[in-house]
């Protein structure tokens, strides 16, 4: 029997959701490949284990800075985790990476101010990017397993949060969390991302005629 919650975890190497990223990562391997190495990534959300899993941990040719919400130890030479920011990265250094990389992180900011000011970090860091985000029109709501969620108003997602366990979610017993959970969520559209890098080309993840997430990418050579 399907099971979405399991087929979503990234905490599983063989999740559906984790056989999706691999193959969105096979095109930016491509992208990246052109890159003269060594390589310096800053991954805005990113995790020790994402650049195990895609084969880059422990590597001599890459380093990656994975900004998160708390510091820790990745157990890899190449790959620190540090606090950040995604809306303020003034730590470094304009141009200071090769690579900005971030993979579904910039949905997860409230609203599209905070998406805008990320927007403008990850162009300011870095000399290229790869930003994916899932696709506001995909029927299914990514985060809180709910066909049409993000089409919702607002308090009928709230009040639905309240009652039982959405995705990752709830049930939240206290109404201001639960607007909390569910305001933090903003998916974005294939033109409002266009907005936001407005250099950058637009790849649309396909997924049985429908498109499931959207990435912007500039400062790379097309794949060959």
């Amino acid at each position: 029997m399907f099971n979405l919650r399991s087929a979503t975890d990234v905490s599983k190497a063989n999740s559906f959701s984790n056989k999706m990223r691999r193959r969105r990562f096979d095109i930016f391997k491509k992208l990246y490949d052109q890159i003269p190495k060594p390589v310096k990534i800053i991954d805005i959300g990113g995790t020790a284990q994402f650049w195990e899993q895609v084969g880059f941990a422990g590597r001599s040719d890459v380093d990656v800075v994975a900004i998160n919400l708390a510091a820790g130890e990745s157990g890899f030479d190449n790959i620190k985790i540090v606090k950040g920011d995604a809306c303020n990265l003034s730590e470094f250094g304009d141009q200071e990476f090769d690579i900005a990389f971030s993979n579904s992180v910039i949905e997860h900011l409230f609203t599209f101010e905070n998406q805008r000011r990320m927007a403008e970090e990850v162009q300011r860091v870095a000399k290229a990017y790869w930003v994916q985000t899932p696709n506001f029109w995909f029927p299914m709501e990514p985060h809180f397993h709910v066909p049409g969620w993000q089409w919702m108003p607002l308090a009928m997602c709230i009040s639905l949060i309240q009652k039982r366990r959405c995705g990752w979610r709830g049930p939240y017993t206290n109404r201001e969390d639960a607007k909390l959970a569910v305001e933090e969520v903003r998916l974005m559209t294939r033109s409002e991302m266009k907005e936001l890098f407005p250099k950058s080309q637009i790849w649309d993840e396909p997924f049985f005629g429908l498109v499931k997430s959207i990435v912007a990418y500039d400062g790379f050579s097309d794949p060959s």
